[in-house]
């Protein structure tokens, strides 16, 4: 194992970057920022940040430059570079969509005829998807603002990324089909996480799991009649069950412990109710361990 820092490159901007550094503190590996516009930071004892684009990421990683890497799916697939995904994270959702403007007669994608002149910032992956449909396509490269390109000829349609979709109706397109979901994910080279640092890239995929198994479940505790047990598992059923502790000095009534999912909170309290129990409380979980 070696003793040096492991270097994780991470957006310094952007729909990624708010995700990518919530994520780590929630681990324990908060950066130590000297300012907002720090290019580097350490990230507890074992970690260095790098901040860079989004986009240079999956070019970073592959190159060695850092040893991992918290991107989009999206761009880790435009990159063309050998990558390998270590965890999916879950924040940044998007869509990469064909769009075209709401006169134009297409339906779908699949009615564009060959030869149609499609702009993208994402031509590998825009190639590769009508490639795969057998069709024929003109790719016009732009690095952004793609969206004005149907609307002074420079293209047919355009490939983008989505969120909502308010994006394309104040500009006047609408989708024609979806190429790809995308969403944050960590990035290694191949082989990284079995080479010699691979305890340290497993502990920190290990953390960064426990954060996102955490979200959206709540930890609720009850003090239970014990004439309710029969009852309490359908109410409290958790991921083993709840967990069933005797109250001192009160032969009534157990304490009952579970993790239950935020959406059924209020369904699962008003239950708890009827039942009899008393002192219910809930609390966020910060990490999760199955």
């Amino acid at each position: 194992m070696s003793d040096r820092r492991l270097r994780i490159a991470l957006p310094n901007k952007g729909r990624l970057a708010d995700g990518a550094l919530a994520l780590l503190e929630r681990a324990g590996l908060e950066p130590a920022l000297s300012s907002d516009r720090a290019l580097r930071a350490d990230l507890g004892a074992d970690f260095t940040g790098l901040f860079v684009r989004a986009r240079d990421i999956p070019e970073f990683v592959a190159d060695g430059a850092a040893d991992l890497g918290i991107t989009g799916s999206d761009l880790a697939g435009e990159s063309n570079r050998p990558l390998e995904i270590l965890l999916r994270l879950g924040f940044g959702r998007c869509r990469l969509v064909v769009a075209a403007t709401d006169e134009a007669e297409w339906r779908s994608a699949d009615d564009l005829p060959d030869g149609a002149r499609i702009a993208t910032s994402f031509p590998r992956t825009t190639a590769r998807w009508f490639e795969a449909r057998g069709r024929r396509i003109e790719l016009v490269p732009v690095s952004g603002a793609a969206e004005i390109a149907p609307h002074i000829g420079v293209a047919d349609v355009i490939v983008d990324l989505v969120s909502t979709g308010s994006t394309l109706k104040v500009n006047g397109l609408r989708e024609l089909g979806t190429i790809a979901d995308a969403e944050a994910v960590l990035v290694a080279r191949p082989g990284f996480d079995a080479g010699p640092d691979a305890d340290r890239v497993r502990e920190l995929v290990t953390a960064l799991e426990s954060v996102l198994r955490a979200e959206g479940k709540r930890y609720l505790m009850a003090n239970v009649p014990r004439r309710a047990l029969p009852e309490l598992k359908r109410v409290l059923p958790g991921l083993n069950g709840p967990t069933i502790v005797d109250v001192m000095d009160s032969g009534e009534h157990v304490a009952a412990h579970a993790v239950v999912e935020k959406a059924d909170v209020y369904r699962t309290i008003a239950e708890l109710k009827r039942l009899g129990a008393e002192g219910i409380l809930v609390t966020r979980i910060e990490r999760l361990m199955p």
